[in-house]
């Protein structure tokens, strides 16, 4: 067993997954890369946007917690290979189809689609020439303790506060950020921005084990609250 799982959050949010996965699919599949390949795709499909859905071979080898999953399968081979073999099995198996598209630097990107009614009409479109490319929303990122922390805390993790909370880590200690969220929750100013507050003003004046901030440390926490609303915080109070 490579970890333990600390069970699920109450505001996680929930994925479709159809009944003959269960039923059909999921009795036929006898190799784990196939497995979490399809699950994977099950999961980030539903994270896209627009008539057709697809997924190319760098949305699967971009997000690091699914790779260092598929490395667990088969140490002593790249990632990569692992995921090559997933993806070839799930073809095979026809749980997923592909279609090939000529960008317009004339490079060819293969698209990953489900073996749905709509996954099979976007290939014949590319097959008939009717093809038009649109944007596809990224990906959510694999969520650390921050977000789901943020989940289980403040709310709904939308692609915006994910990307607030992707720039936060580049500038913050994850342990800034969590005690942070705890702050929003304990003054019940639940929003990302008052998050955000809390993270600014310790960077300005220090921050203490308790989460008030170095200036602030012998006034206690009523102290603490009142140059809170006085200071950077302000804006998240009542007038």
């Amino acid at each position: 067993m490579t970890g333990a799982f600390n069970g699920f959050g109450g505001r996680d949010k929930p994925i479709h997954i159809p009944e003959t996965f269960f039923s059909e699919l999921l009795p036929l599949i006898d190799d784990l890369a196939e497995l979490k390949v399809t699950l994977f795709c099950m999961w980030a499909m539903q994270q896209r946007e627009g008539h057709y859905r697809y997924l190319t071979l760098p949305d699967f080898a971009g997000d690091s917690t699914f790779m260092n999953g598929l490395a667990a399968i088969a140490p002593d081979q790249p990632a990569e290979q692992t995921l090559q073999h997933g993806l070839a099995c799930a073809v095979e198996r026809g749980t997923l189809i592909t279609a090939e598209i000529t960008r317009a630097d004339e490079t060819t990107l293969t698209l990953y689609l489900m073996n749905t009614a709509r996954g099979r009409e976007a290939r014949e479109a590319i097959a008939q020439g009717n093809w038009t490319d649109t944007p596809q929303v990224e990906i959510l990122p694999p969520r650390p303790t921050i977000y789901r922390l943020y989940e289980q805390e403040i709310g709904a993790l939308t692609p915006m506060i994910a990307d607030e909370l992707k720039d936060m880590e580049q500038h913050y200690l994850d342990e800034w950020i969590r005690d942070a969220v705890r702050v929003a929750v304990r003054e019940q100013k639940r929003h990302i921005r008052y998050i955000a507050a809390v993270l600014e003003r310790w960077r300005k004046e220090g921050k203490t084990d308790d989460g008030t901030t170095g200036q602030q440390e012998s006034v206690g926490h009523h102290g603490d609250r009142e140059a809170i609303r006085r200071g950077g915080y302000s804006d998240f109070f009542e007038r």
